[in-house]
């Protein structure tokens, strides 16, 4: 049973209303985004309309901002951003959706100010903004507002997503466009892509950005980015209207060879039931040495084939994409499909290849996943010359799980880690460096023999050796 000093609802609510306010006033004192919560609340309990005007306010008000946002302030815009899209979500649209619709294209508008002073590399607020545009479609596929409008106002907006903020807009518009609406939107965005790039009149090129000796450079940019819009919704329109041949003709022949495109094609003629067609495009797609083909496009072959019956042919496509990938996807799946005993020499064999894979680190990822804890620690047995101490990323989370079964293998691995960071004097590191060298000394208590390789003590008398005069690293470290 919760202690009665647990912080829930009930034991808050046990305290009594006046003394919540008390403690709702302290505790927002100081606190701006606090305050703005408890104003809104306060808005809304008046009225829907009064929770739309206070929403409002802050809206203008994040618009018209110009300080710089950093990654370190950054918590309270998100925070700040995502309060308002939640209001007009839960607050605004259960009493009035059409407000609650106007209020959300005011929030999408947003967008181009916010980045323009926002350092996003997290793509925590870009998250917000696409979560808003598919607020968006809920909301007008409720209000349903007239097609032809409604197609007009969405080609405005994509006409202004420099920031990828509409990007799925038509999806999630669709259901509100309909039939009529998505008809109207493409005969838009084709008139779009048909008219000329207006060149604004001299005396506003600099409002516009624009240089003063001239306006071609801008003016094909200006022309690029239309071009790409319209390519861009084109495409979303014939999604949205199941037109796969729409959808295709976006792209020139060229393109239509490059993998990842190829394997978009290939998907839709997939799902229309043209399994056929979908092979011809995955086929003539250019492979090159085929290292780099995205596994989409292995993926929707495989389905293709099997959709046209040549199980057969994808079976031995499943292998072939395991040995050149090594995904323990392709392999399990290859695995499922043989008959009884067959699957354990196959898997051998698997292992085998494994074994003996260009990439090291790939090898070891596979083992690791499969897993093949044993396998592991062989590989690294047999190539320990070929560990990368500075892919820690994938070093690191291999020692502890062989630390326990396979401590020299373990011990090879952070010893990668640690010379790595001293003969680079990469000093950022020190600290991980002298944890892990911690925890070889406590994995030699369990290396009964060391072999051919370094006895811990060894090892540490060649470090002082070598990076002595490191004292940072030292000094972290009780060896």
């Amino acid at each position: 049973m919760a202690s009665k000093t647990t912080l829930n609802a009930k034991n808050l609510e046990a305290l009594g209303a006046e003394r919540l306010a008390q403690l709702l006033v302290e505790v927002s004192t100081g606190n701006a985004a606090a305050k703005r919560k408890l104003r809104l609340a306060l808005a809304g309990a008046q009225s829907p309309r009064e929770a739309a005007r206070e929403i409002t306010k802050r809206l203008t008000s994040i618009a018209r901002a110009r300080s710089f946002i950093t990654w370190k302030n950054r918590k309270a815009l998100v925070t700040d951003l995502e309060t308002q899209r939640r209001a007009i979500v839960e607050q605004i649209a259960p009493a009035d959706p059409d407000e609650a619709l106007a209020l959300m294209w005011r929030f999408m508008a947003l967008a181009t100010p916010v980045f323009e002073r926002c350092d996003d590399s997290s793509g925590t607020v870009i998250g917000i903004f696409h979560q808003a545009c598919a607020d968006l479609g809920q909301l007008a596929a409720k209000v349903r507002p007239e097609p032809q409008a409604l197609a007009g106002t969405v080609l405005d907006a994509l006409q202004d997503n420099g920031y990828g903020q509409y990007d799925g807009l038509i999806g999630s518009m669709a259901p509100a466009l309909g039939a009529e609406g998505l008809v109207a939107l493409k005969s838009m965005t084709e008139e779009l892509g048909r008219s000329p790039v207006p060149v604004p009149p001299k005396d506003q090129w600099k409002a516009v950005g624009w240089g003063t000796g001239g306006t071609t450079y801008e003016h094909e940019m200006l022309a690029r980015e239309r071009a790409s819009t319209v390519v861009m919704a084109l495409k979303d329109i014939a999604d949205a209207q199941g037109d796969v041949d729409g959808f295709i003709t976006q792209y020139d022949p060229k393109t239509r060879t490059v993998p990842q495109i190829a394997a978009e094609i290939a998907q839709r003629l997939l799902a229309a039931g043209r399994a056929g067609e979908a092979l011809g495009f995955l086929e003539r797609a250019e492979l090159g040495d085929g290292l780099r083909v995205p596994l989409a496009w292995h993926d929707i072959r495989l389905q293709t084939l099997e959709a046209l019956g040549r199980g057969e042919e994808a079976q031995s496509f499943r292998w072939d994409c395991f040995e050149r990938t090594l995904s323990d996807n392709y392999l399990r799946a290859y695995l499922k499909r043989l008959p009884d005993f067959d699957d354990i020499e196959a898997e051998e064999r698997a292992m085998a290849h494994a074994m003996a894979y260009p990439s090291l680190l790939h090898a070891l990822q596979f083992f690791l996943d499969w897993p093949a804890l044993d396998r592991a620690a062989e590989l690294l047995l047999a190539r320990h010359d070929e560990i990368d101490g500075d892919h820690y990323e994938y070093l690191a989370p291999a020692a502890e799980a062989l630390s326990e079964r396979h401590p020299l293998a373990a011990t090879l691995v952070l010893r990668a880690m640690i010379d790595f960071t001293l003969t680079r004097s990469r000093a950022k590191r020190y600290r991980y460096a002298a944890e892990h060298l911690v925890a070889c000394a406590r994995l030699a208590r369990d290396i009964p023999d060391c072999g051919t390789f370094e006895t811990h003590d060894a090892y540490v008398a060649r470090l002082k050796e070598e990076h002595g005069r490191k004292f940072g690293f030292w000094s972290l470290t009780a060896a």
